[in-house]
């Protein structure tokens, strides 16, 4: 099972996410109360998309023996709504490597059917609130 976390530093929204030995900074804009240190959720879900897709050229890539020199993903969509939630999201794949334009594109294709990030989006993975720890102060 995959397990990641996040812990905010020193009091404040920024916080430190991990998995594993594995980490990055979440917060929000200063504009809206943050620390602007780090991605907010959103572009970390976008983030998630991205580096799966990148991830996946490589391994696909390897497995067929292709090596790859250079890979992009973009990935854009927006948040609108109350509560709010994602607009419909779109990828690119920039990608060079060592093999012909149909082999790359054929790979690029081939990824976009089994990268498990947005295929878990598009099969509508749920998500659901567990257990819930509360230390606040006493009711009076």
């Amino acid at each position: 099972m995959l397990t990641v976390e996040t812990r905010n530093v020193a009091g404040r929204v920024t916080a430190v996410g991990s998995a594993g030995p594995y980490t990055l900074v979440v917060d929000r804009p200063h504009g809206v109360g943050g620390g602007g240190l780090g991605f907010n959720g959103g572009q970390l879900l976008y983030l998630a998309i991205a580096g799966c897709v990148s991830n996946d050229l490589f391994r696909e890539a390897q497995s067929r023996g292709i090596e790859l020199t250079s890979v992009r993903v973009v990935v854009q969509g927006d948040f609108t709504g109350n509560p709010q939630v994602s607009t419909p999201v779109g990828y690119t794949v920039e990608i060079a490597g060592d093999a012909s334009a149909d082999v790359l594109s054929a790979l690029v294709h081939d990824v976009d059917a089994i990268a498990e990030i947005p295929n878990s989006l598009r099969a509508g993975t749920p998500v659901r609130l567990g257990e819930i720890t509360v230390s606040g102060r006493p009711t009076e």
